[in-house]
């Protein structure tokens, strides 16, 4: 099949509004896992999701520590070459192969990022990644600018086609962006976590892509979600923890019912109403959606082509304020 695309900032790459997102396949046994996970249901779900269009994957070095990216390398040997996806990951996570359950540290030490993408590259099993970002601002004493300084010479090497930043915001951007153009931004977005939007403009402004996560809020926004289904997670589900599963939880399900309603007049799931709001957004190019099997991926795949009307962009936003979930701006209308 194949989907709508959109132009990735300047980057030559055109992607389609929706990728597969790789972070619940790294399955379990570390901080933020989803809980155990089949992988061979994992790389059906990829080729289903390529099958059906979807031609990007967005995972991490982080995800399952290096395991959700040893699973999408899995699934790219079973895929023809001229059909496979691109493939987009990130580092500066790094983990203590001692402490799997530990907080891990964010580096941005010129050696430590070098290593990383040499480690992603084989987990992978491709020879250029296609986009390479940093997962968050280091915390080790590395200033941005050294930082940014070792992905541009990546990309200088060939080792990656594209770079860019994720969980960054505009004063970080524009102290990139005077070193060497930001490809790309991974911010968190959805109808429930809206904060990103002054960064998604300057992303707009300045020829940048933007590719958002966590469109359905991590399962809140899929109208599959319950207060019975938040109480049974696994402990080992960071989501049990978190409080958007907790104390917001009651607000963030009265919005999905609202996006319900929405979507049972267009005759999609609901999930494709909670992606969709996102790239009603000027500036977003496409959004990162997770599936953990190839049935999931039927819920928000009609979110590639689905526009929604300015009617239904403020029958939203009331109900964004009517529930009181999540912050920052309710419409794109706005």
């Amino acid at each position: 099949m194949a989907l709508s695309t959109q132009p990735l900032g300047t980057t030559g790459m055109d992607i389609s509004r929706v990728g597969f997102g790789a972070w619940a396949i790294g399955g379990s046994g570390w901080k933020f896992a989803w809980g155990p996970q089949d992988d061979a249901e994992s790389v059906a779900a990829i080729r289903y999701a390529v099958e059906q269009g979807v031609n990007w994957i967005d995972t991490a070095a982080i995800y399952g520590l290096g395991h959700s990216e040893e699973v999408v390398g899995r699934a790219l040997k079973e895929i023809p070459e001229g059909d496979r996806p691109y493939v987009f990951t990130k580092c500066g996570n790094v983990w203590d192969p001692a402490d799997p359950g530990a907080q891990a540290r964010r580096i941005g030490a010129a050696d430590s990022i070098r290593r990383e993408v040499d480690d992603s590259l084989r987990r992978l099993g491709v020879e250029r990644i296609d986009l390479y970002q940093v997962h968050w601002p280091a915390q080790d004493g590395t200033p941005l600018e050294e930082y940014w300084q070792t992905m541009l010479e990546l990309k200088a090497a060939g080792k990656v086609r594209a770079v860019g930043l994720s969980n960054h915001d505009v004063g970080q951007l524009e102290t990139a962006e005077k070193l060497g153009h930001v490809d790309s931004l991974q911010p968190p977005f959805s109808a429930i976590r809206r904060s990103a939007v002054s960064e998604i403009e300057w992303c707009a402004a300045h020829g940048t892509g933007v590719i958002v996560y966590s469109p359905m809020q991590s399962g809140l926004l899929t109208g599959a979600f319950s207060r019975e289904r938040a109480a049974g997670l696994p402990d080992d589900d960071w989501r049990k923890r978190h409080p958007d599963f907790t104390t917001n939880l009651d607000a963030n399900l009265a919005l999905a019912d609202a996006l319900a309603a929405v979507a049972g007049r267009r005759g999609v799931p609901i999930a494709s109403v909670a992606v969709a709001w996102t790239l009603a957004w000027r500036g977003v190019t496409g959004a990162i959606v997770g599936a953990r099997r190839p049935d999931q991926i039927d819920g928000w795949l009609p979110a590639a082509s689905l526009e929604l009307t300015a009617e239904e962009l403020d029958e939203i936003a009331m109900a964004i304020e009517s529930t009181g979930a999540g912050d920052g701006p309710r419409s794109p209308r706005r």
